[in-house]
């Protein structure tokens, strides 16, 4: 009711077990106390979301499945692309970032910058505010880029002291929002949607409905491009 997060389509056996981390956490023994507890501390509210989003990710996490993406389906998806037609990406769940600026990276590599900047669209969404700004803001440190190769790293990002930002030319075709997978509409007219461990922590009925907005929004050559450890 505070600030407009619905969970009532996450498992509840997860739920559960991620408040009750944050309240041993205070420490408070119930939730009833908990409630009160929230009521008088509203800063609490970011680290209870914080826990229970679990904003886990990284660039190109599980690399075998980035470079299947890369190798074998990002080639077939834009050969099949007139070559004035804009590219359009939803990373769903993008959490800090991170994967919606690995597919920036594949797609600039495939066009080259310059085409990349001219057609690609990239709409990077999640239900946190606190972690999109972290993603707009595209500052990692040397330790998050550990999976880049050094040449990624001087091509795609400026170095800054002990930080890597992302490069601020490409980082214009990747746009942040916020965004509910559950309740809002989805986008429309995609190539690409990146949702990689999101649906996990849904119940079946959830992803089911979050199933027909990603039908909605692929165009049907569209790619859909899950975790590994989704368990749909």
């Amino acid at each position: 009711r505070s600030r407009g997060f619905d969970f009532t389509g996450y498992k509840r056996a997860s739920l559960k077990r991620r408040i009750t981390k944050r309240m041993h956490e205070i420490p408070v023994s119930d939730f009833p106390a908990y409630t009160d507890y929230l009521e008088v501390h509203p800063d609490e509210f970011t680290l209870l979301f914080n826990t229970i989003l679990i904003n886990v990710t990284a660039f190109f996490r599980d690399s075998d499945s980035w470079a299947y993406l890369a190798g074998e389906v990002l080639p077939r998806l834009l050969e099949e692309k007139p070559g004035e037609e804009p590219i359009r990406v939803w990373s769903a769940g993008c959490a800090s970032g991170e994967e919606a600026y690995s597919i920036a990276i594949l797609l600039a590599e495939a066009l080259g910058v310059s085409e990349f900047r001219r057609r690609v669209k990239i709409y990077a969404t999640d239900i946190d505010e606190e972690a999109l700004e972290e993603a707009r803001r595209a500052v990692y440190t040397a330790s998050d880029l550990k999976t880049l190769s050094p040449e990624r790293i001087e091509r795609f990002f400026e170095a800054s002291g002990e930080s890597y930002t992302f490069r601020p030319e490409l980082r214009r075709s990747v746009i942040f929002g916020r965004h509910d997978l559950v309740k809002d509409p989805p986008m429309s007219r995609l190539d690409l949607i990146i949702c990689r461990n999101v649906l996990m922590y849904l119940n079946a009925e959830t992803q089911s409905g979050v199933f027909a907005r990603f039908h909605f929004a692929l165009k049907s050559t569209g790619v859909l491009f899950l975790g590994r450890a989704e368990m749909l």
